[in-house]
């Protein structure tokens, strides 16, 4: 796929009104046409992650762009979204009077303008505060009766492919005990996702690639659910091709800016698969427990979903969903030379455990639980806290017994 600048398409996400996704333009300019044109907003309030403004100018050209519209701006939010760093970001915004939210970057302050515009429809300017509006009454004693819906617009301009733009949902962490929360901002999503390849190209190699294989998984595990259907297993087919040619061209052209965007555009269809409410398996479920280890999302899917496929294989639980999706990647131009070099054994002597290896490898991506650098005890710790987790036990095979999550370990494990 080629890309040029030039008229802007905008378009809904999924098959609903938002959000909404903007791509042909610059960001600058995109983002400077919706704040006056779509959302006329005079008070704007810029959350910029700290390496964009640190080693880019992206935050330059967005300050030039919106001018005086500028009401205040926020730089960095730390990892895992703390919620202590979220109130602060809450009083400073209102403080502006603040009339729409625009995050420049990715990662944790995604999450964090989601849970500020929430706090401030709400009222809530302390930590104490914001926790009474998180969950459900069953999940949080302390949740109020009533909370309102955010009202102020929401812009994001995302670079990297986690994908959490498109959705309501936000997760922020807590000062004591440290544990992370689940916001569900009452079902409002994000107004509007600028999309703008050529931003992309200050991203981390490695931040690039592995959130895309975030959104790989995101595809595999809800085609390989045995609870998916046709609509959705559609979604996450188109975001499958996208994602895979576009992260294997940008691992080999890492300034094209076509590859670029048919990743962005794939992780469009890759979050509409699985914000369906397909419930996805044990690359996702024991990935939630690596995070907290010290591993960024997209490198525990690099890590594990290769794995996962094996096992549930092997206990012969989605053979033909497997199938199915295997049958998707070999016709792809890129995979099959991939798998011809690499490999040089016939198609049907692989199984999709080996030829997402071979793409995984292909990207430099880590492999093995020892490329990211734990040591055995963080595994014994891994394997006991995965049992914990929601999707474990709608994994394929079913995950009641921590035996079998080190069946999936071992795989993971360089001998």
């Amino acid at each position: 796929m080629s890309f040029t600048f030039g008229p802007e398409t905008v378009r809904p996400a999924f098959d609903r009104p938002t959000p909404r996704i903007s791509y042909g333009l610059r960001f600058p300019e995109a983002c400077l046409h919706h704040c006056r044109d779509t959302f006329t907003s005079s008070r704007i309030y810029v959350i910029c992650s700290k390496s964009i403004a640190d080693k880019t100018d992206a935050l330059t050209r967005l300050k030039d762009a919106l001018g005086d519209r500028i009401a205040g701006v926020r730089i960095g939010i730390s990892p895992h979204t703390p919620i202590a760093q979220v109130a602060e970001t809450v009083v400073d915004a209102r403080k502006h009077d603040v009339d729409c939210f625009v995050t420049l970057g990715a990662g944790s302050l995604t999450d964090a303008a989601k849970i500020v515009r929430l706090a401030i429809a709400n009222g809530a300017t302390t930590e104490d505060e914001l926790l009474t509006l998180w969950g459900t009454t069953e999940s949080n004693p302390a949740r109020r009766k009533h909370i309102e819906k955010p009202t102020i617009p929401l812009i994001h301009i995302p670079t990297s492919l986690s994908g959490g733009e498109y959705q309501a949902i936000a997760g922020g962490t807590e000062s004591k005990g440290h544990a992370k929360r689940t916001f569900n901002c009452e079902g409002v999503d994000p107004e509007l996702v600028i999309q703008d390849p050529e931003l992309c190209l200050t991203t981390p190699e490695w931040v690039w690639l592995s959130t895309g294989m975030r959104a790989v998984d995101h595809c595999v595990e809800t085609m390989c659910s045995l609870q998916s259907n046709a609509v959705v297993d559609e979604w996450a087919d188109r975001g499958l091709r996208k994602l895979v040619t576009g992260l294997l061209q940008s691992k080999a052209d890492p300034t094209s800016l076509g590859a670029r965007h048919l990743c962005q555009l794939g992780v469009v269809e890759a979050m509409c698969a699985v914000s369906s409410g397909v419930p996805l398996g044990a690359s996702h479920a024991i990935g939630h427990q690596l995070g907290p280890l010290g591993v960024g999302h997209g490198q525990t899917s690099c890590i594990l979903l290769p794995a996962v496929c094996k096992f549930n294989l092997r206990h012969k639980a989605n053979v033909d969903q497997q199938a199915n999706t295997k049958a998707i990647l070999a016709q792809l131009q890129v995979v099959q030379d991939l798998v011809a070099s690499s490999r040089g054994v016939p198609w049907d002597e692989l199984d999709l455990g080996d030829i997402l290896g071979e793409i995984i490898l292909a990207l430099g991506m880590p492999r093995t639980l020892q490329d990211v650098g734990l040591d055995q005890e963080c595994i014994d710790t891994l394997a006991r806290n995965s049992l914990e987790d929601i999707w474990i036990r709608t994994n394929a095979v079913p995950i009641t017994e921590e035996a079998q999550v080190r069946e999936i370990l071992d795989m993971c494990i360089r001998k």
